[in-house]
């Protein structure tokens, strides 16, 4: 092979190198966290002395400039600076020149690099908490409205017992609240500042990583060097809370492809979050909420990459966690796009009420009141009761009539030993009594229902 030849290969092995180490065509995502970091780290060695006043004001200077540059889309990304940490630092030395080469005193690439992801993550967390926190207002808003509407209760996705759908969205609301409060617990735990841990082992030089730490927002700085800069249990944590909020999104998008179709018709969804068939225009496609179950698999993928990256890592920093961030920026804007789009989609949506109390007369299922008035007026033991009620339930298939439709001489022919039952009993199968009849801590009657809105609004105020 000719030496023209083995040059042109090495470049090219070179270039697939650069290439392949490189992170800054994704890592250039933490611009605005490093320069923030960059310049808490310059003051604070400022105020130890380590840098001159007028050293530090050119890089502070230098750095908005960076950052302005960045964000007018002048600065240009290159595989030369291999990481948005090096590309941001040349590019700050070419404007203040020498005085730019002091800025990395008393840190290291490791430190920095924790330091500005923990902030995105920290960022993140409470904007997505802000997102999860409309939601829930949106869900609580929409089941004010519905505390009277009729819903067939289902489990094993059979007709089970009557709820109002107010109450049922409210399943979804305490849902998404224990979604916010995983991310408000989450930043709690995670906000303590990693800079000045250095490469793994701390610095000799004079820092105050306090200072830091307090200009950065952080609760307090880290409390081991080795474990900080290898450690990120934080970025697994908001992966986790990500994937837990989108199984959440997935299970209403389930519901609200069910509710939409022509079997249930209990819900149509704005125009704007349906189309049409390509060659079938009668047909509207539940795409959005089709999309949003979609997309849950790729943030547990996310998860699930990142606890096999660590799995095997030994302390302190490794390459391999450069791997860390696609995945965390991919969940991120997943997350944030469905839960805008799902606010959308519920405050926009159109309740069927009349289809949804119609399907509560399929099922008998008003049939478990039937066995709680034998108990509680007949004092009869449950078993007993269990199997009558299910004499009455044949009865009202023989008769084609769902059990809340029966009269009370029908219910007294199922079976003997209710054949001198009280008349009461055709109200408490009624299916609305049936509903308000579940007053209990939590359960579905209207009273309740209210309560548990009024206590969601006032958990709102809080927030």
């Amino acid at each position: 092979m000719s030496n023209q030849n083995n040059q042109i290969l090495k470049n090219t092995n070179a270039q697939i190198l650069d290439e392949f180490n490189a992170s800054i065509m994704f890592d250039k995502e933490l611009y605005s966290q490093d320069i923030k970091g960059s310049i808490a780290h310059s003051q604070m060695l400022c105020e130890q002395g380590v840098l001159t006043f007028d050293e530090q004001k050119l890089i502070e200077d230098g750095l908005l400039q960076v950052k302005d540059e960045i964000e007018s889309g002048k600065f240009e990304f290159s595989l030369a600076y291999e990481d948005i940490h090096m590309a941001v630092e040349n590019r700050l030395t070419e404007i203040i020149g020498e005085p730019g080469k002091r800025l990395h005193t008393a840190r290291s690439r490791n430190d920095q690099v924790a330091t500005d992801f923990r902030l995105y993550v920290q960022e993140k967390s409470l904007s997505i908490k802000d997102l999860l926190k409309q939601l829930v207002d949106t869900f609580v808003n929409v089941a004010s409205k519905h505390t009277e509407t009729l819903i067939p209760g289902m489990t094993h996705l059979q007709h089970a017992q009557p709820l109002n759908f107010g109450y049922h969205l409210l399943a979804y609301a305490n849902m998404f609240k224990r979604d916010l409060q995983r991310f408000e617990s989450s930043y709690e735990r995670n906000n303590y500042s990693p800079l000045g841990s250095a490469a793994l082992a701390g610095t000799p030089h004079n820092i105050d990583r306090q200072s830091t730490s307090d200009k950065l927002g952080f609760t307090a700085p880290t409390a081991h060097a080795m474990d900080t800069v290898s450690d990120r249990d934080f970025a697994l944590e908001i992966l986790f809370n990500i994937a837990t909020s989108m199984m959440h999104i997935s299970r209403i998008s389930e519901e609200l492809v069910t509710w939409s179709s022509y079997e249930f018709q209990f819900i149509r969804m704005s125009d704007e979050y349906a189309t049409t068939s390509s060659i079938m225009p009668q047909k509207k496609n539940p795409d959005v909420p089709e999309l949003l179950r979609g997309k849950t698999g790729r943030v547990y993928g996310n998860l699930i990459s990142l606890l096999t990256v660590m799995k095997g890592l030994p302390l302190a920093y490794n390459k391999d966690t450069q791997e860390d961030k696609e995945g965390v920026f991919d969940s991120v804007k997943t997350i944030e796009i469905s839960l805008k789009i799902l606010n959308e989609v519920i405050k926009t949506m159109i309740v069927n009420v009349d289809k949804m109390e119609n399907a509560c007369k399929i099922g008998h299922l008003s049939a478990t009141d039937l066995a709680d008035f034998l108990v509680q007026k007949q004092n009869m033991p449950f078993r007993t009761a269990y199997y009558i009620t299910k004499d009455v339930v044949e009865k009202a298939n023989s008769l084609n009539k769902d059990i809340s439709e029966l009269t009370v001489e029908e219910i007294r022919e199922s079976n003997d030993e209710i054949k001198d039952i009280d008349e009461e009993i055709v109200m408490y199968l009624d299916l609305r009594n049936s509903m308000n009849a579940r007053t209990s801590l939590g359960g579905t009657s209207t009273i309740q229902t209210q309560k548990q809105i009024e206590n969601f609004k006032q958990w709102l105020e809080e927030k």
